[in-house]
């Protein structure tokens, strides 16, 4: 046996062999000061980022714990988790209650497992502080109602049948809104694919999320990801917008603005190029979303990513309007997704122009099975 000493390896004698020997299995184990080390045997890099998350959760719970509480915080001893509605990027959206309210509870994690650094982290939690600051003063019917949030979550309870992780990261913060019952809007769409919906109906849903738009517009805050799945319906088919992940407010300087933020098929050309963007690219994606409303699909299906991205930013590629579709409707959706963002309308003149659509003598998209040749012929749908 041999022990280090100095650097070189020194032979150990045969009595001081039996002498650790029998130490071990009196004790059962090695006291530290018998304990040989190899420096070059020590992963210090390993060592250095188990000491970082340490110091990081340490520093997080005492500037936490020391900092005033934010109006909007709320008591999440009172907040009840029932089930997981849905697993995103960086959390988990729950059903729950919170004072025998109904609500949907994000929890948000921004993927605290070793692959964020330190500063990446503190960055995002200061923009979801930024986010439920800007959401908490917002009060209109079709936009989601805010309930409260939370910087923490270590008083957060996840039943074990509630599926979803537990525990939760140390840096974790949830959100707490009004649960919508009705579900997405893109799934009502899909509901209806085949029997396509009346175009009172059309309109209403359209002039809900045009209504919805404008506020937020008037607001200074853009939303930089509206589309159906980011809809809500409530049981009387009112619309409400949601998940305000990604919204900011407005920056003066259209220059602060810029870099891929939304979803493809969504974003307009300028957000996709990385061009400096302001709230035209949420007429833009509205444009979108009211094609898809109208004709109950989805566009660019039969594209990749990368090819409808390619080709909306320097194709001027758009969604097929269908021509059954009345004038006055087509040209919405044609001047909402122009490809010059300073020729779209503002969301307060589309709601105006929608306000004004004649939807007694139907015009809505003709369903799959009543139109096997031209949609020219076919008599408009009603009511």
């Amino acid at each position: 046996m041999e022990s280090e000493v100095g650097g070189r390896s020194t032979p150990k004698t045969e009595s001081e062999g039996e002498a650790l020997n029998s130490k071990i299995k009196k004790s059962g184990n090695l006291s530290g000061k018998d304990m040989i080390f190899r420096a070059d045997r020590i992963d210090l890099k390993t060592l250095d980022a188990a000491l970082e998350r340490h110091l990081s959760r340490a520093y997080s719970r005492s500037t936490e714990a020391k900092r005033p509480r934010e109006e909007w915080e709320v008591d999440l001893a009172k907040l009840d988790l029932r089930y997981v509605v849905a697993n995103g990027a960086y959390g988990t959206v729950y059903r729950g209650t919170y004072d025998d309210q109904d609500v949907a509870v994000k929890v948000l994690d921004w993927g605290e497992d070793g692959v964020a650094s330190v500063n990446e982290i503190s960055a995002l939690r200061a923009a979801f502080r930024q986010e439920v600051t800007v959401w908490q003063k917002l009060d209109h019917s079709n936009v989601t109602k805010f309930v409260g949030a939370s910087m923490g979550t270590s008083n957060l309870k996840i039943p074990s049948d509630a599926g979803g992780q537990n525990p939760l990261p140390s840096k974790a913060c949830c959100v707490i809104v009004e649960f919508v019952h009705g579900g997405t809007l893109k799934q009502f769409l899909l509901k209806n694919r085949r029997k396509k919906l009346a175009y009172k109906v059309v309109v209403q849903l359209a002039l809900d999320l045009a209504r919805g738009l404008s506020y937020l517009h008037s607001k200074k805050i853009v939303h930089r990801d509206v589309k159906t799945e980011n809809m809500l319906l409530d049981e009387n088919q009112n619309l409400k917008i949601a998940d305000f992940g990604v919204a900011r407010v407005e920056a003066i300087n259209p220059s602060e603005m810029t870099g891929e933020t939304g979803t493809v098929g969504y974003m307009a050309p300028e957000v996709i190029n990385g061009k400096p963007y302001n709230r035209s690219c949420d007429v833009y994606s509205f444009g979108i979303c009211l094609w898809e409303i109208y004709c109950c699909d989805m566009p660019y299906q039969n594209l990749s990513f990368a090819d409808a991205s390619s080709a909306v930013a320097n194709k001027n590629l758009r969604p097929d309007i269908p021509r059954c579709c009345p004038s006055e409707l087509a040209t919405i959706m044609k001047r909402c997704w122009d490809k010059h963002p300073e020729k779209r309308p503002q969301m307060q003149e589309v709601a105006r122009m929608l306000e004004e659509l004649d939807t007694s003598k139907g015009g809505g998209m003709i369903p799959d099975d009543q139109s096997p040749f031209c949609f020219c012929f076919r008599p408009a749908r009603g009511p």
